[in-house]
């Protein structure tokens, strides 16, 4: 059985009905992830959960530790990752309430360490199609099974935050056709890909940006309103994917670095080969 991580959002910050649950506190080579991690089983699949913003949503988006997250997930022998996240809409038919499992990002941020290899290793992974259609597929499925909204497919632009969009940007990212906009998770995704663990998005929309002409202004506490209305759905969703996902024998991040490691083995730092082993160390014999 595979294990599957689970990174919650705003408004998810804790996960119902696993068994056997524990709490594991891990450090990375890149710092302190954004809290303990929550373990358990749900219908024999192992579980791994964490709350990107960290207990109480005291971590802003441009301060979430994304490699610590990742990596932590990877030591923790993850191999599927699902996001649930809030997001803002740039179409019409897009509405809150919705879900939306996006297949691109787009990345417009600006301030985050968004790869594992510096400092002596040269890596490159295909990043095409950023999202694993294994799990996207599973999400939607599972989704409109027990009767909601969930479209299939779409672009995520992934800005730095942690203000909302100008009317300005809102309209230039709607003139690029993109279809739904967030904060967090084009970063994750980058990260998932090098370490070699699939990663989708479950992305609930809770507003509608600025660019809509008979809406107000996005604020928080419509955002908030809307997303804990959504909170119970996604648990639903996640409680019907985790086990379908956990039974999958094979996931398309498998071998994302076979290829993509450019420098030479034996010129990479050998104290890059201990701290990043649990992701390159099979690729380093």
């Amino acid at each position: 059985m595979a294990k599957v991580g689970v990174i919650g959002g705003s408004g998810l910050y804790e996960m119902e009905g696993l068994q056997n649950v524990d709490q594991v506190s891990l450090l990375t080579p890149f710092g302190e992830p954004s809290g303990n991690f929550i373990t358990g089983e749900l219908e024999g699949i192992e579980v791994v959960f964490l709350p990107r913003h960290g207990k109480g949503h005291k971590i802003s988006p441009s301060e979430i530790n994304y490699r610590a997250n990742i990596f932590a997930m990877k030591k923790l022998r993850v191999d599927a990752i699902i996001s649930v996240s809030a997001c803002g809409s740039l179409k019409e038919h897009l509405k809150p309430m919705d879900f939306v499992v996006p297949n691109q990002f787009i990345d417009r941020t600006h301030k985050r360490q968004s790869t594992f290899f510096t400092e002596g290793i040269v890596v490159h992974v295909a990043f095409a199609d950023p999202v694993s259609p294994e799990v996207a597929r599973i999400l939607v499925d599972s989704a409109k099974e027990l009767g909601l909204i969930a479209h299939e497919g779409g672009t995520y632009i992934t800005m730095e935050g942690p203000q909302f969009s100008t009317k300005a940007e809102s309209n230039l990212y709607r003139s690029w056709g993109i279809d739904i906009i967030g904060m967090t998770n084009v970063t994750e995704a980058k990260l998932a890909r090098e370490a070699e663990i699939s990663y989708a998005t479950l992305a609930a929309v809770t507003d509608f940006d600025c660019w809509h002409p008979e809406h107000d202004s996005v604020t928080v506490e419509m955002i908030l309103n809307n997303l804990n209305k959504n909170v119970g759905n996604a648990k639903k969703i996640l409680k019907s994917v985790i086990p379908k996902v956990g039974r999958l024998e094979s996931f398309s991040a498998q071998g994302a670095l076979k290829y993509a490691i450019v420098t030479p083995k034996h010129l990479i730092p050998e104290n890059k080969k201990t701290e990043l082993e649990i992701i390159i160390g099979k690729y380093m014999v």
